[in-house]
């Protein structure tokens, strides 16, 4: 498939290119399987999403407004790799860190577009820019956890991850009013048993994994990043991203583009599964 980037986000992913990138999220063999959702009923978010919507805002200081709680969804394993396949809509979540410039740039893409993201915020990112936890709420988009420090999680004993996992739910929290909607582990595609029992313990009913990873934290330009999702995104996918990476900001509106053209739409993850 043809890129067909816009000039603007070129011009910024050039000029952001040599920023703080965020580091990737490997992939890493875990002790458990992993478990995709099944049964869920079709999409039906309230949010905007199509050609036209208009953003509920992009305000970018003060207290963020308040974050939704985290996501319940009754009759959805534990750890949730993709939505309902007979939908029509599909999720983009970034792990979030990096650059906020590049990261603001990403989320006036999905805006423009129409489209809503989910971003999993580390919470030491959060610290140094707690700015950033409104302009994503603004934006209409998704707030949820990717721990304190985007160590090994599931190298880390127990008390150690639960520490990382509580510590970025307690920066959300003072942020937002809530620990956020979702819990993702760094460093790692699926969570182990103790991570999935930690996760629950400190307020997650779920963890959030995903069926498509886009390899955009190789670095890998953004024609590539654009194929591998186009290539692999179906309806009900959740799409693993990263903010931080220019490649990734100029790759954004083909790839919504090329969704619309196949009948799909950019939701929030409790959108696609609630």
């Amino acid at each position: 498939m043809t890129s067909l980037p816009r000039r603007s986000v070129l011009r910024t992913a050039t000029a952001v290119a040599a920023g703080a990138l965020a580091p990737g999220c490997a992939t890493a063999p875990t002790d458990t399987a992993p478990v995709r959702a099944s049964g869920a009923p079709p999409p039906g978010g309230t949010g905007p999403s199509g050609p036209g919507a208009r953003p509920s805002g992009t305000a970018t200081s003060g207290a963020a407004r308040r974050a939704r709680p985290p996501t319940r969804a009754p009759g959805l394993p534990v750890q949730i790799q993709h939505g309902p396949r007979r939908g029509d809509a599909v999720a983009l979540t970034f792990h979030g860190q990096g650059d906020p410039k590049t990261a603001a740039a990403l989320l006036g893409e999905a805006e423009r577009a129409g489209a809503r993201v989910t971003v999993l915020a580390v919470g030491s990112w959060l610290d140094e820019q707690p700015l950033i936890a409104r302009r994503i709420l603004d934006g209409g988009h998704e707030l949820g956890n990717h721990t304190q420090r985007h160590l090994d999680l599931c190298a880390l004993p127990a008390a150690e991850a639960y520490a990382e996992i509580t510590g970025c739910a307690d920066r959300l929290r003072k942020l937002t009013g809530t620990i956020g909607s979702w819990f993702r582990p760094s460093r790692t595609q699926y969570a182990t048993a103790l991570v999935t029992r930690l996760a629950r313990k400190a307020g997650y009913p779920h963890v959030l994994s995903y069926d498509v990873d886009s390899l955009d934290a190789d670095d890998p330009g953004a024609p590539a990043v654009q194929r591998t999702v186009l290539d692999r995104a179906r309806a009900g996918s959740i799409v693993s991203l990263h903010l931080g990476h220019a490649g990734t900001v100029a790759a954004l509106p083909p790839i919504l583009d090329g969704l619309h053209r196949r009948g799909l739409r950019a939701v929030t993850t409790t959108e696609l599964v609630t």
